[in-house]
């Protein structure tokens, strides 16, 4: 079983952005503990909120979240600016044999990226793991690839085509077709123009689809009506997935989280 979950964090703060919730996160993803964590809009630094926000955390954000329960962790700049940067991540309770932050920005205003990883499962020691080279050590009889990759797309229909195309050709060229495949996070992809595309492209399916007959509406968080946030995969067994609406999780994101569970 694999147990992975996508969520929009909103920077760390609450809706309306009036508090900073981070800790709040973190007890929430510790409760409904995920093997994968698919993060968007992470906050790693930002130098005018670690001098005026006083639970700002003394490790990085995502060093914050990931302690004593994901070991291993990837984060991808999306937007830098004067005071520091945000972007996805991955967190894993399983060790990343590579992972790389590709550039998928069309505009250089519009600042996107897509964070690919590959963990391997039931995992290889830790030493040879969890670096930024595209460097893919030879399975062993007893260990199994996976693929991930965590998204956010663009907010405008030409910048999105884009992107999918990208994230196609990369796909294309870096995952075996045999490889069980996850790409999770927030597609601001409210008409669903990249499903048809992902299906019938490259032989994708979304789980909250398949499980519910329809996508998941996840955004706004406190009265959800967008489907904005997903998650497809392919060559793995699809058996549950749910959006997660209920406290804290409606007053933590503009977003509501994802979780779903694979056979493998």
């Amino acid at each position: 079983m694999l147990r992975v979950l996508t969520y929009n964090i909103h920077k760390g703060f609450n809706v309306g952005n009036r508090r900073f919730v981070l800790d709040q996160i973190r007890k929430a993803l510790i409760t409904a503990d995920a093997d994968l964590i698919f993060l968007q809009e992470m906050q790693e630094e930002h130098r005018h909120h670690q001098q005026k926000i006083a639970d700002w955390p003394v490790l990085s954000p995502l060093e914050f979240l990931a302690e004593n329960t994901w070991p291993f962790r990837a984060y991808g700049k999306n937007a830098i600016y004067h005071a520091g940067h945000h972007g996805n991540a991955l967190l894993s309770k399983y060790p990343f044999v590579c992972w790389e932050n590709i550039n998928v920005s069309p505009f250089p205003w519009a600042s996107r990226s897509l964070l690919h990883g590959i963990i391997r499962l039931p995992g290889i020691a830790a030493e040879t793991v969890a670096h930024s080279s595209w460097h893919v050590p030879p399975l062993s009889e007893s260990t199994r690839d996976v693929h991930i990759i965590c998204i956010h797309f663009g907010l405008i229909g030409k910048e999105r085509r884009l992107q999918i195309g990208k994230l196609s050709a990369r796909i294309d060229s870096h995952v075996p077709q045999d490889a069980p495949l996850i790409i999770a996070g927030d597609f601001n992809d409210w008409l669903g123009q990249a499903d048809r595309l992902f299906h019938d492209n490259l032989g994708l399916q979304e789980i909250f689809h398949i499980i519910h007959g329809r996508y998941a509406r996840s955004f706004p968080s406190w009265l959800p009506f967008l489907p904005m946030d997903r998650i497809y995969f392919r060559g793995l067994t699809p058996i549950s997935c749910e959006r997660l609406t209920y406290a804290p999780w409606h007053a933590l994101s503009d977003h509501a989280p994802l979780t779903a569970m694979f056979g493998l």
